[in-house]
Formats: structure tokens, sequence, C-alpha cells
């Protein structure tokens, strides 16, 4: 975890990949030398995080074994709730066991990785539960996240300061500062425009990156230029869920159709809160056809 301390930070380009989406050139780049032991593990849980985010779960799950360091352990679990939704339960469960452990319950890994799950489930209070106190650049931004999907963008706006505060120039206190202005909206926009605009001048284009600038031109109505970034993203993965959505979305405002993306979306993402909503927008459809009938 990213700590406040200041010193040479050797990690700081393996980090910025995984911030900024490049998960395999983070992975490519994991070589460096002279690190503590400490660094080794914050560089083996960034490495099995990015394999996490490109959805190899099980070579996570099969390479970390019980000798491993305890944040290795919390990627583990990380993994294991993703991969098997049938027995997150059970994870979870883990999980808990873990937390109530004074000795390993304050590692700042397995809040982050706490949060991280606890938000998948939707119960925000859980999870603030164990990132609010903070500590970490990562445990700020989540709780940034956090705060947003609860709709309190004042209680985001605290955390986005402690950040600015520590490291005004981070890249996760831009990118928290891009999801707020998103949020707030309004005038905002053209703000976290200007911040992915930043990272895309500054660092190779990812999909995420590509996606943020995407999303701020669709709010200001750009939806053709929305779209040519949209697609770009898609080149770069075809399965990336964020992506699809957001295509799904554009394609009606352009007057295209979005039946492809949303199959693809439904094939690779079921779970998707898109997806959903479209099975959910479907069955009060057939019900309310049924009535007629």
């Amino acid at each position: 975890m990213a700590s406040m301390a200041s010193g040479p930070d050797h990690l700081f380009n393996l980090r910025n990949n995984f911030y900024l989406g490049a998960y395999q050139a983070a992975i490519n780049n994991s070589e460096i030398p002279n690190l503590s032991q400490e660094d080794v593990v914050e560089r083996d849980c960034l490495v099995y995080r990015s394999y996490i985010a490109l959805g190899s779960y099980q070579l996570v799950i099969g390479e970390i074994d019980e000798s491993a360091a305890t944040p290795l352990q919390a990627v583990k679990l990380l993994a294991m709730y993703l991969s098997s939704p049938e027995n997150k339960e059970t994870t979870i469960a883990s999980l808990k066991e873990w937390l109530a452990d004074s000795t390993v319950g304050n590692n700042a890994t397995i809040r982050l990785i706490a949060g991280t799950i606890f938000m998948h489930e939707e119960d925000y209070s859980e999870a603030l539960k164990h990132t609010h106190a903070g500590g970490t650049m990562d445990l700020h931004a989540l709780n940034v996240q956090i705060f947003i999907k609860m709709h309190r963008s004042d209680y985001a706006e605290k955390q986005l300061r402690v950040m600015q505060t520590a490291d005004e120039d981070h890249t996760l206190t831009q990118l928290a500062s891009a999801w707020l202005n998103l949020a707030v909206g309004g005038s905002k926009i053209q703000e976290a425009y200007l911040i992915f605009q930043d990272f895309s001048e500054k660092y190779p284009m990812t999909s995420l990156i590509l996606n943020g600038k995407a999303v701020c031109c669709m709010h200001m109505g750009n939806f053709e230029e929305a779209e040519t970034l949209l697609l770009e993203a898609l080149n770069k993965d075809a399965k990336d869920p964020e992506t699809l959505a957001n295509l799904v979305v554009c394609s009606l405002h352009v007057g295209k159709s979005s039946s492809r993306y949303l199959s693809q979306l439904k094939l690779s993402h079921p779970e998707h809160v898109l997806v959903k909503r479209a099975a959910s927008a479907e069955d009060n459809f057939e019900r309310a056809l049924q009535s007629f009938a």
C-alpha cells in the first residue's frame, strides 16, 4: 500500500500503471532491483491485483500459497470472491475471520480488500467500517468511491481534501478528483475531462483513461467523440465491461443499434449492473404486456 512516507519510491511506475489500468504493463515491468522485503510484498500484491483486473483469477489462486504474507492472502481472497460467485459466502466468512483477528485485521491491504469486496456486495456501511480510518492513498481513494456510490459527495469531498493535503499530484488524488467531478456534474465535468486529458498526454492510453474521457464527453453531449474514444478502448480490451456498457449507452444516443454490445456484456459480465437493469426492464415490459393480454 502506498503509505504517506517520503523517500525514493521504487514502486512508483508499477503503482501508476496499476492505478491507470495498464495492467499488462504493470505485470511486464515488475522485475525491480533492490527492493526491501516490504516492497517485495507490495510489488507482488500489485502484480496479482493486475492479474485479477485482467480476469486471471485462477492464476492468482494457484500461485499464492498458505505461507505467503498476509497482504497476499488478502489478494487471494479477492480472486476467490470474484472467481466463484457461488462460493462467495465462504469467502466473506473467511474475510470476516481475518478482520476479527487483531494481529492481522488492521493490515492496510486486508482493509482495502475488505472494502472492495463489501462495496461489490453493495454493503457500504460494512465497507466503511474497515476503510474509513484511511492511512494509505489507496484506502482514501476507495472511500471516495464508496461515498460516491452512497450519493454522499460531501463526504467524498472531505476524503479528497485529505488526499490533496497529503499529495496533490498523486495519480489517485487526480483520479479521485475526476470521479467526484463526474458525480457532481454540471461545470465540474470539464474539470474531470481535463484530468483524463492530462493522463492521456503523460501516460500510454488505457481503457480506463479512454472511458474516463468518453464519459465526460457523453455528459457534455459530445456522443460522436465519446464513440470514437470507446471504440479505441474496445480495440485495447474487447471484453472490458465499462467500455461495453458505455458503448451501449453511447450507441443509443447516436442512433445506432446497441444490441451487439449488450450481448457481449451479458456473455462476459452477466453480473454487470447494466445487464441486471436491462433484464429487469424486460421483465417489467413482459409483465405490462401480460396485463393487457
